[in-house]
């Protein structure tokens, strides 16, 4: 006789937040279902909710996750690190999470949910905890660290066209984009 081994209230909220993930990457916090959630992840809906409350602290504890996985990622790419060097190890180790159109597109739908003030503050601490890390680790200036974000949010926009993939040679605007 087999026994089934009983998962911990965090491997499950583990699970949880890699379903959310996926799903509010494609649909939002608006259009993402949290029956298709809890079926994802292998729970019951009333689980869920006794895991994360409501759908809005679902996707706040989402979008925590994601920030946590670009921070972890910056400071893994700048240790022993200072300066430029630190800054291209940071833009090379985001360019490679961009591969990953889910974290990417869950991205996008923490800014455009940010009309919600819950939403808006966890994200302000989020990118705010990025900036301070990266302030941090290069001890650059604050022009050359807001440069370094707004190239990594045009990255994003990049991203999102799926530029790096349909760039031809008579797509000669995306090519300028994606030299500078």
């Amino acid at each position: 006789m087999s026994t089934a081994t009983r998962q911990t209230a965090e491997v499950r909220r583990e699970a949880v937040l890699e379903a959310a993930a996926a799903e509010f990457s494609r649909k939002g916090i608006h259009g993402a279902s949290t029956d298709a959630i809890a079926k994802a992840a292998g729970i019951s809906q009333p689980y869920l909710f006794r895991l994360f409350g409501t759908k809005k602290e679902l996707f706040i504890a989402s979008s925590k996750r994601c920030f946590g996985r670009v921070l972890g990622a910056f400071q893994e790419a700048a240790e022993g690190k200072t300066g430029s060097e630190a800054k291209k190890a940071m833009g090379q180790a985001y360019e490679r999470l961009l591969a990953d159109r889910e974290m990417l597109l869950g991205q996008m739908q923490m800014y455009a949910a940010c009309s919600d003030p819950e939403i808006r503050d966890a994200t302000r601490a989020g990118f705010a905890d990025l900036f301070r890390f990266v302030e941090q680790a290069t001890g650059l200036s604050t022009a050359e660290i807001r440069d370094f974000f707004a190239l990594g949010m045009l990255m994003n926009v990049a991203a999102a066209m799926d530029l790096p993939q349909i760039c031809k040679d008579d797509d000669t605007w995306a090519q300028e984009l994606r030299s500078s």
